[in-house]
């Protein structure tokens, strides 16, 4: 009978890994021609950072390699039948000062309304409408009141201004005590700049930039991207309900190794204690599902302390995990600074478990010691043409300045010269805020490494029963 340790290596080797990339970036001519420009681009960026990786130049045939694969994303994103219409608006942006100046109040917008409605609430809630001695007075706070929920409810705050003009000239001569705060509430800024905003709104390119994000997908706030959100949130539930049944599995086929029900038991939602000393902010502090191994197997103590032997992340895409790597990392970090000789309480979906230090400082955040101990589990279909190029690097290379005039000058018919993407060329090579589009490859090939399909995790776990069945019977294992 195979030790667990030695079976759970055997089927974290084994398992299928659908969603794996080759290791070999190398960038051949042949390999250019047929590829996208996205891949292309992520290509020759992965010669580059290997070019680099020990101190070197890189190879100065590769700077037109990437000039002209980052020429032709942009040329396909600016396509206008075809392309990439949240570019589109940025490049819109980029050209016009009425969008931008849009688009700069449009992100304060919130804020500023919840302004004038903690400010109207302050002077005319309906509250302070009763309590208020004479009859015109009520009036006077009723209209500011229902004046201020329409302005919320349409968006139309010059409305909201016009009342509080109208209404201050009708208490010139009755002096209201609560005047100076209606006059203050009239000249606000928080009331200026959503005015400004409705006024913007009517000209034809802040028109053709909402059509463009609206083309794009839900905006932020509306009640298509709070659909859209928790459409998100059920994905990701079920995915995680088929993480912790397939570890359920694996605890059993380790429990049966090891002749003891009580050796192996899964946890979901395991949230990190603060009492671990260490860097907590922007750090995974909640995983998914977790393998547990008890300290001392053959001892039914009622409070058993546990090691930590899988950590398991439930994604519903690539994308998706791709995006979280880097706070899993801080989160490996994190538990690493356990003391070895404490133990932790951690809650659980299933209860508060007591954790060994010793066990949260060997989760190792290095490449081998990954695979050993994180998975990313997916169920979306492995692609036939793996996106090379991951979101957030695309999106940074086609948000550099240059990629934007380049952009700007396709936009207005001027002749769009590649080489002033020379520029981001330079960015890419030597500043330091570009690490993360460098080593956006190897980080997308370290993902697709640790992520597997459910259903070959179990397929995993099924194939070293039936060889133990097939030994048990007095067969060759």
């Amino acid at each position: 009978m195979s030790s667990p340790a030695l079976l759970l290596e055997t089927i974290l080797r084994d398992v299928a890994r659908r969603y794996r990339l080759p290791h070999d970036a190398a960038v051949s001519g042949s390999r250019l021609r047929n590829a996208n420009s996205a891949t292309a681009l992520a290509l020759v960026i992965e010669q580059v950072r290997e070019g680099m990786a020990h101190g070197g130049a890189p190879d100065a045939t590769l700077k037109p390699r990437f000039i002209d694969a980052l020429a032709a994303m942009i040329t396909e994103a600016m396509q206008a039948d075809s392309g990439d219409r949240a570019f589109q608006a940025m490049v819109l942006r980029h050209r016009a000062a009425p969008v931008r100046e849009f688009a700069s109040l449009s992100a304060q917008a919130d804020q500023d309304r919840r302004q004038i409605h903690a400010a109207v609430n302050a002077i005319a809630h309906p509250a302070k409408q009763q309590r208020a001695v004479q009859e015109w007075q009520r009036e006077v706070l009723a209209r500011l009141h229902k004046s201020a929920s329409s302005a919320h409810r349409e968006a139309h705050y010059v409305g909201l201004r016009d009342t509080l003009q109208t209404l201050l000239k009708e208490l010139a001569e009755k002096g209201a005590d609560f005047a100076p705060a209606l006059a203050d509430l009239r000249d606000s800024p928080a009331l200026t700049r959503l005015c400004r905003l409705e006024a913007l709104a009517h000209d034809p390119l802040v028109q053709d930039y909402v059509s463009l994000l609206d083309a794009y997908g839900p905006r932020p706030g509306t009640p298509a991207a709070q659909a859209q959100g928790r459409a998100s949130q059920r994905r990701g539930a079920a995915v995680e309900a088929l993480a912790v049944q397939a570890l359920e599995a694996l605890a059993q086929r380790l429990n049966a190794a090891q002749e003891n029900p009580l050796a192996y038991r899964v946890v979901s939602s395991m949230r990190v204690p603060a009492s671990i000393p260490g860097k907590h902010e922007r750090a995974k502090t909640e995983w998914d599902v977790v393998l547990l191994k008890r300290l001392h197997a053959k001892t039914l103590d009622t409070a058993p302390v546990w090691n930590v032997r899988l950590l398991v992340e439930a994604k519903a895409s690539v994308e998706s995990a791709t995006t979280d790597l880097p706070r899993l990392m801080r989160g490996l970090r994190l538990l690493a600074h356990a003391e070895e000789t404490a133990v932790y309480t951690f809650e659980t979906q299933q209860g508060p478990v007591q954790l060994n230090g010793a066990s949260l400082r060997t989760q190792g955040s290095d490449e081998p010691g990954l695979m050993h101990t994180v998975l990313y589990c997916c169920d979306a279909p492995a692609e036939a043409a793996p996106r090379m190029l991951n979101a957030a690097s695309r999106m940074q290379l086609l948000s550099a300045e240059a990629s934007l005039e380049f952009a700007s000058a396709q936009y207005d018919g001027r002749h769009a010269d590649p080489q002033i993407l020379g520029a981001v060329w330079q960015q890419l090579t030597q500043s330091p805020r570009w690490h993360a589009v460098l080593n956006q490859y190897s980080m997308l090939r370290l993902v697709r490494d640790l992520m597997v399909h459910p259903d070959d995790l179990m397929a995993a776990i099924r194939d070293t029963t039936a060889c133990a069945q097939y030994t048990a019977n007095g067969r060759p294992g």
